[in-house]
């Protein structure tokens, strides 16, 4: 008998402490440094299990990433909301515990996700990083994604450049076409 260790599904109400938990842990761990640390502690205490319970009543559609019953990693997806980029599909926040990344779990969730994108009819995929967060920018460039555009973000006193990666429609063929 062969057990299935790996879960994605939907976000339930029941999961809003293991999402907050998962936050905090994968924030902590890719920000740290990167963000003013007293504005860093601040971002990650709002996002407690009350906001994410919140953010399930408002719809946010969340995937949820479970390892041998454990919640493990988490993406937030939708429509894109970036104007200056050709896509229609973003994720909008993929993040595992640190002790789950580089073993391919964030590649089955961003795969996941972008099925799930795609089967919406939502063509192309848009994906933000933060430009100092080297192993994210490696993470997605590893999964095909081109550099389309750039963009600023104010965190305290200090102005951060965000990357933006797109990845094209999956055409009938089966193969993806290229960046517009």
């Amino acid at each position: 008998m062969t057990a299935n260790l790996i879960d994605l599904r939907v976000a339930q109400r029941t999961d809003c402490e293991a999402l907050a938990s998962i936050h905090s842990e994968a924030w902590l761990g890719a920000y740290r440094g990167l963000l003013d640390g007293v504005e860093l502690q601040r971002m990650v205490t709002r996002r407690n299990a009350g906001w994410w319970r919140g953010a399930l009543a408002r719809g946010v559609d969340i995937r949820l990433l479970n390892v041998a019953d454990e919640p493990v990693g988490y993406a937030t997806f939708g429509s894109c909301r970036l104007k200056s980029v050709r896509a229609q599909g973003e994720i909008y926040e993929l993040y595992l515990r640190p002790e789950y990344q580089g073993l391919g779990f964030g590649r089955r969730l961003f795969e996941d996700v972008r099925a799930e994108l795609d089967g919406r009819g939502l063509e192309g995929l848009a994906v933000q990083v933060l430009s100092d967060n080297a192993p994210a920018r490696a993470f997605y460039r590893a999964l095909g994604g081109q550099l389309a555009a750039k963009t600023f973000y104010q965190s305290a006193e200090k102005r951060l450049e965000l990357v933006i990666y797109v990845w094209s429609v999956l055409e009938s063929n089966g193969h993806r076409s290229q960046p517009g």
